[in-house]
């Protein structure tokens, strides 16, 4: 269990009792009020930290214009302009996500160090494999987890270094295992909280996969205060697929839906039914599990501990509760029974 140095980001607090999900704001970022529109479309959807681009002076702006849309934290992405950085924390920022190798002479880091401090601001360190250091590439031959974490204890250390301990980091990488190898080393060497993420996953499938794997397998390590699922897609995708790994590893309630692969037994339309009782159930906030099963094999006995669920027959299906049969349904009632039976619980 890590000794962890809870971080506060606004009104959300980095302790591991609760992971928050994040995403980041795509619209370009001189056009606010696309952005202010995106900001609070994911908040709506569960987005618990948001964070945006800040690239030059003018979209400062986006700060105040978002902060008064929404009320979950937002965060400040910059890169190398340390003065970027100071006018963020002015503008009302909740964090700073920003690399202090980046951004010049320690004389900077001292700035921000100084200003972020004075107004309780803590700042991520993201460090990436695309992104290291050439010393640290030529002593280690590539991008490897020793390197990454090498890195972000160095970027640390130079906040350290002015007395400033406020810190979040994230380790990212495109390689799945280099980054689950990076976070778990990295959570045996500080007690920092530790931004999850797969960085460049890709477009909605793969991206999802292989964030899934990176990010479940760290959670369930107990490594992980909060996380963003990176796609290239819609931000509002990230949202629901964090949901939905915090959902299968326990760590936040809501619906879980199961259903069978089907094989030569099955004898209603099964993928039809599974897909249509998915997307019916998708808003509800119910915590309860819900089992689509082809047969009887399937059914009442492998599904047993769901609170609901169907179990197929020949154009037919029995609804079952907690392995209990209650009664017989046509295959046509099959999602209208289904439902008004959920509803009930």
């Amino acid at each position: 269990m890590r000794n962890l140095k809870p971080v506060k980001v606004g009104d959300c607090i980095l302790d591991g009792r609760h992971i928050y999900i994040q995403s980041m704001l795509n619209v370009i970022a001189d056009d606010i009020e696309g952005n202010v529109k995106q900001a609070v479309e994911l908040e709506k959807v569960g987005c618990e930290i948001i964070r945006t681009a800040i690239p030059d002076m003018n979209a400062v702006k986006l700060i105040p214009a978002i902060k008064s849309a929404v009320k979950i934290p937002l965060v400040a992405d910059i890169h190398f302009d340390y003065k970027l950085a100071l006018e963020s924390v002015e503008a009302g920022v909740d964090k700073i996500r920003i690399n202090p190798g980046n951004i010049g002479d320690m004389d900077r880091v001292k700035q921000v160090a100084d200003k972020c401090r004075s107004k309780n601001i803590p700042i991520r360190i993201g460090v990436n494999s695309g992104s290291l250091e050439k010393e640290l590439l030529a002593k280690y031959g590539s991008p490897t987890p020793e390197a990454l974490v090498e890195s972000a204890m160095n970027h640390a250390k130079m906040l350290e270094r002015f007395d400033f301990d406020d810190i979040v980091i994230s380790i990212k990488s495109s390689d799945v295992k280099c980054m689950i190898d990076s976070y778990r080393l990295a959570s045996e060497r500080c007690n920092y909280p530790l931004h999850l993420g797969v960085t460049e996953a890709g477009t909605e499938r793969m991206g999802i996969i292989k964030s899934a794997v990176g990010i479940g397998s760290l959670l369930c390590d107990g490594i992980g205060e909060t996380i963003r699922v990176s796609l290239t897609d819609n931000p509002i995708k990230e949202i629901s697929a964090g949901r939905d790994i915090l959902k299968c590893i326990g760590k936040r309630k809501g619906i879980q839906f199961v259903s069978c692969p089907t094989c030569g037994r099955t004898k209603v339309n099964l993928i039809k039914i599974a897909n249509e009782v998915e997307n019916a159930v998708k808003d509800i906030e119910k915590d309860i599990k819900i089992a689509v099963m082809g047969c009887v094999v399937n059914g009442p006995g492998e599904a047993k501990e769901a609170d609901i669920g169907i179990a197929g027959g020949d154009g037919c299906a029995v609804i079952f509760k907690k392995g209990e049969v209650l009664r017989k349904i046509k295959e046509e009632d099959i999602v209208q029974e289904l439902m008004k039976e959920i509803s009930e619980l």
